[in-house]
């Protein structure tokens, strides 16, 4: 994984009613480094929808957590030309950090759509936004390295959102 990117299991509790999950808690210090979260948002995405590419350039932490659904959720260093490529779904709940440094974004993966709860450490502004922005399809994101691995066939092209995951 790229530096600060983390991925945590999160455990449901199933009963005959269903289940209950915790999906943040300030004691998960493997996970936040000594950061907090300034606010929570919520995105309803329908399938085959890619939204991609940003960055933000004030040291902001994003945490994904899919909640229904299916994503596959990229993070890209422009520098290394490293690509990680998660896949995260509403079944098998986990969290994923990502320093916001990162061009990152993510796509629905699969036939329904996708909810996804997400929290970051700033205060988005209105009027001053912490984004600068790429087109989802940006020829010139092209990782040598996917998943720590630059023998991935897909390694040394421009990235597809539409490849399957982990091909």
């Amino acid at each position: 994984m790229l530096k600060g990117i983390t991925i945590k299991p999160i455990k449901k509790l199933n009963d005959e009613r269903g289940f209950f999950a915790e999906i943040f808690r300030q004691d998960w210090q493997d996970l936040l480094n000594e950061e907090w979260p300034a606010q929570a948002n919520f995105s309803y995405t329908y399938p085959n929808m890619i939204r991609a590419w940003h960055r933000h350039l004030k040291r902001q932490t994003d945490y994904f957590v899919a909640v229904n659904g299916e994503l596959k959720i990229c993070a890209y260093e422009e520098k290394t030309k490293e690509l990680n490529e998660i896949v995260s779904t509403g079944r098998d709940l986990q969290i994923v950090r990502v320093p916001g440094h990162y061009w990152h974004g993510f796509k629905v993966i699969g036939n329904e759509t996708a909810s996804l709860l997400y929290f970051t450490t700033k205060l988005y502004d209105h009027a001053n936004p912490d984004e600068e922005r790429r087109p989802w399809n940006d020829a010139t994101i092209v990782p040598r390295i996917i998943n720590g691995n630059n023998k991935d066939s897909r390694a040394g092209m421009p990235w597809d959102w539409n490849y399957l995951p982990y091909k």
